[in-house]
Order: structure tokens, then sequence, then C-alpha cells
């Protein structure tokens, strides 16, 4: 299993500057792509104005810019990929946004801590870029007050066959990034143990569509996250 660091080095090289300008020029075209779509459209059925978003491996920013012009009041970006960030904010200040979002460059499991709580909480296409799963999936988990959305692959034999392939060319090209098929009754265990539960449920042949909220019983018995909520409402 690689490490944190030698994984974080591969996202650098594999989502570089040529990547960033190609999916943010796709997002000026097209709009955002199928899955991001119906996270996003799952996530407008919640209570949107004034929230504050953190929105974890966030590319080019497509959740972002989305979601502050549908009430979001604020985003924070977490990326371990400084062209994506890069982009994002290109593309922030093209549409007027960029003092609402604030940008961290880093692996989210070892700056999470310095990361506040935030209403909404997004991991679109990163769980499977990550080889500790518990790790990663407990603390954007312990950093929602309201709702998660996830995009992450089905765990099918044929996603695994496809993932397979693609480390294995990964290898041949001396990568140091790996894709990962994590058991998504696991990934529901870790976030049900943090009050999380599901709201819905969707997706296509290879990608599942998860959004998990947190109950009011669940918010009160986090006295933290209960007074953060609070603050933030205010």
């Amino acid at each position: 299993m690689p490490s944190c660091c030698s994984q974080c080095q591969g996202i650098e090289k594999e989502f570089n500057e040529a990547v960033a300008r190609r999916e943010l020029a796709q997002y000026r075209r097209r709009g955002p792509a199928g899955t991001t779509r119906k996270l996003l459209r799952a996530l407008r059925a919640e209570d949107l104005e004034g929230r504050i978003l953190l929105d974890i491996g966030g590319g080019v920013g497509v959740i972002q810019h989305e979601l502050l012009t549908s009430g979001v009041e604020r985003a924070v970006s977490v990326d371990a990929s400084s062209a994506y960030l890069a982009a994002a904010q290109e593309e922030a200040r093209r549409r007027g946004l960029e003092r609402r979002v604030t940008y961290v460059h880093g692996d989210f499991v070892q700056v999470a801590e310095d990361v506040p709580p935030a209403d909404i909480v997004t991991l679109d296409k990163v769980i499977c870029c990550y080889d500790d799963m518990p790790s990663l999936v407990s603390r954007a988990a312990g950093r929602t007050r309201r709702v998660l959305g996830a995009v992450y692959p089905r765990d099918t034999w044929w996603t695994r066959v496809g993932v397979g392939f693609l480390n294995l060319i990964m290898r041949l090209r001396r990568s140091p990034f790996r894709s990962f098929v994590h058991p998504a009754q696991e990934i529901d265990a870790i976030l049900r143990s943090h009050g999380l539960t599901l709201r819905s449920r969707g997706g296509t042949l290879l990608w599942l569509v998860a959004v998990y909220a947190r109950t009011s019983a669940a918010l009160a018995s986090s006295p933290a996250l209960a007074a953060s909520a609070t603050a933030a409402s205010r």
C-alpha cells in the first residue's frame, strides 16, 4: 500500500497543470460532469442558504462554483494538487467568487485538524484516490455539521478489474499514484458511526452518489458540532 506521501506525490504528477487546464475547459464548455451533476442535484435539495461548504479534493472547483451560486455563503477547498487549486482559483476570480473561497494545499487527513467544521462536506471521486479510506472518511465525517455528499466507485468485479488495469498503467509509467475500490458497506459503517444517516443513494454503473445527513439527535450529542452549527447560523 503506497504511503500517504508517495500518493500525494502521485496526485501532483497525475493531476498536473495540463490535466487541470483540460478539465477547466471542459467545465466551461459543458458544465458539471454526470456524477457531479447528480451529487449537486441531491445537495440542492438541502437547505443551502448561508451554509459553509468544505470541498475535499475539489479539483477545478466545480462543486464550489456551483453551490456558491445556489445559496452557499463560503467554501473551503482542500486539494493535494497545486495545479487543481490554481485552476479553481482562476475560475473563482473569473466568476467574482474568489473572496468567498479559502484554499488549502495538502493531504486532507494531515490538515483536517486545521480545517474548521462545515455545514456541507463533499468528496467527489476522492475516496478512490486514497489508500487509508477509514482515516479520510472519518475525518471528513468529523468535520460535517449537517450533510456529507460523496461519489466513489461501486464495489463490483468490473470496477476492480478496471482499477487494477489503471494501476498497472501507473506502475508501468513509474507513477506512485494508485486508485482504490473501497467496500461501500465499510464507508457506510464509518459514516453511520459518526452520527450520519443515508439520505439518498444513486449513481451509474460504475459510480455511487451518496448523500448522508446528521440527525438532530446526533448533532445534540456533539457539543462542539452543535455550537459550531449554531454560530454558523447566526
